[in-house]
């Protein structure tokens, strides 16, 4: 802000300058105009009398009449260098009509006579044209002004107070809410970072309470583990002791192994689940929507992103309709299927087609150069699951175990196959 507070100081100054400037060379022109034009057109007047022709005033723009002087025995002490001398005070008070005049003049002493060349200039005109001049200099300063003013109110500070948002929130400060911005410039942006702010938030609750229910979870299970080991660990000790002689004794605490067993096996498998599908607390809020906003907002994202790394984007001609599920969340599973193609694909094209099946819509993308074997296809939609083609690209395997499972949540479904060396991923969304 503060350079920016100097160039308005500079920009100042330099109007200022300007101002000086032109009425300066204004000022002085006009002088040097006014006097050459009005002194041209009495040396012409002047000139024709002393070869004796008439004064002829009817082409001149400044001379505005011609008087001789009557009394030939009028004093002319003040005349000039060059024969000529002008109208001043002392003159105007003089007894003499021939010194008394509305006009400026100028007298003239030609073939032994007195000649007054009466005159007018631009000097009130000029004057006018000057505060024209500085009246659009000042406007023109004003909204230059204006516009630096107002960039530095509407546009620098709201961004000067939201740069340091996004470092606050990389630091973890996330509680404090972010002040309303009235900015129509930042108003939208201020409102997106707050949203951010209350996810981040609510995401770092949501993985608190899953840490505490994961760690709770762990301790419960560790603890109910050790009753049925500490049995098994009896059984095994008395067999190995020959302490039960009794067959019906042996066969007792064998049975008695094999149930605890399967109580420990009961315990493992809660524990897998709750890693397996636990582990992501996917939030889906299902509303209506029309296909077209859906296809649009993947289209303004990607039609640049792909034309950059020169890959074709074909979508199919649809019918418009409105189908059910949340808008964000399916935006969230067309761009994870995008960002796969684009990095397993062989970068040629990636096409969107269309179909319709019961009360579905299909939405089908495909990629072309796909080196994925068929027979790992069934687990593509497995977490943590990455295929034989991920070699040297990067990823975390829930790519796909996301779109499937947020799928799932909005009543749809996703499922892929290949054609030839074409991937295609297809997601089924339901029709309103």
């Amino acid at each position: 802000m503060k350079k920016y507070d100097r160039i308005i100081l500079i920009f100042v100054l330099l109007i200022i300058l300007t101002f000086i400037a032109v009425n300066m060379i204004f000022s002085g022109a006009l002088k040097k105009s006014n006097y050459r034009e009005y002194r041209v057109e009495i040396n012409r007047l002047a000139d024709g009398i002393e070869r004796g022709y008439e004064a002829d005033i009817s082409r001149c723009s400044y001379v505005v009449a011609v008087v001789v002087a009557e009394n030939s025995n009028l004093q002319i002490e003040d005349m000039t260098v060059d024969g000529d001398f002008q109208n001043d005070e002392e003159q105007k008070n003089n007894k003499s009509e021939f010194y008394n005049s509305n006009y400026d003049y100028v007298i003239k002493n030609i073939n032994g006579k007195l000649y007054r060349f009466d005159y007018i200039t631009n000097k009130k005109m000029d004057i006018s044209y000057r505060i024209k001049i500085n009246i659009f200099l000042i406007i023109i300063a004003f909204l230059m002004l204006s516009v630096l003013l107002y960039i530095r109110k509407q546009i620098l500070t709201p961004f000067n107070v939201v740069s340091e948002i996004p470092a606050e929130l990389a630091k973890g400060n996330l509680t404090v809410p972010i002040k309303e911005n009235k900015s129509k410039f930042f108003g939208r942006f201020t409102w997106g970072l707050d949203m951010l702010r209350e996810k981040l938030e609510d995401d770092k609750k949501k993985e608190l309470s899953l840490q505490k229910e994961k760690q709770t979870l762990l301790l419960s299970i560790s603890h109910d583990i050790k009753t049925p080991l500490s049995a098994i660990k009896l059984y095994s000790s008395a067999l190995s002791k020959g302490i039960y002689l009794d067959e019906y004794k042996k066969k007792e605490a064998a049975l008695g192994i094999s149930k605890k067993v399967d109580e420990i096996e009961k315990y493992v498998t809660a524990l897998t689940k709750s890693a397996s599908d636990d582990f992501l607390k996917l939030e889906v809020k299902n509303g209506e929507f029309y296909l077209s906003k859906l296809m649009d907002e993947i289209n303004n994202y990607y039609k640049e992103k792909l034309s950059l790394n020169k890959i074709d984007l074909v979508m199919e001609e649809y019918n418009d309709c409105i189908i059910s599920g949340d808008f964000d969340r399916s935006v969230e599973v067309l761009q994870n299927i995008f960002e796969n193609a684009i990095k397993y694909g062989d970068g040629k094209n990636i096409s969107l087609s269309f179909s319709d099946e019961e009360n579905c819509r299909l939405v089908t993308i495909k990629n072309s150069g796909s080196i994925l074997p068929e027979t790992e296809l069934v687990h593509i939609f497995d977490s943590f699951w990455r295929g034989s083609n991920s070699d040297g690209r990067d990823g975390s395997g829930l790519g796909l175990y996301i779109c499937k499972k947020l799928m799932h949540k909005m009543g749809g479904d996703i499922y892929a196959r290949i054609d030839n060396s074409d991937m295609m991923v297809t997601v089924v969304f339901k029709r309103v």
